[in-house]
């Protein structure tokens, strides 16, 4: 059975160390919403090959 994303959440705090502030909690949401965004486009199919990821990697160093 699948976790709600509600439950999903409750859970992923419940883990934290309990001096975690708000800005960490929204990093960590925002981090795992990224990877599970990563993963549903890998399955997708829609993954970049290794000089697509360079060439934009490179951009961003200026």
């Amino acid at each position: 059975m699948h976790a709600t994303i509600i439950e999903a959440v409750i859970e992923m705090i419940r883990q934290l160390p309990d001096e975690v502030s708000l800005d960490d909690i929204m990093e960590e949401l925002y981090v795992r919403r990224k990877v599970d965004e990563g993963l549903r486009q890998l399955d997708a199919g829609q993954e970049l090959d290794h000089q697509e990821i360079i060439d934009r990697v490179s951009k961003w160093a200026g």
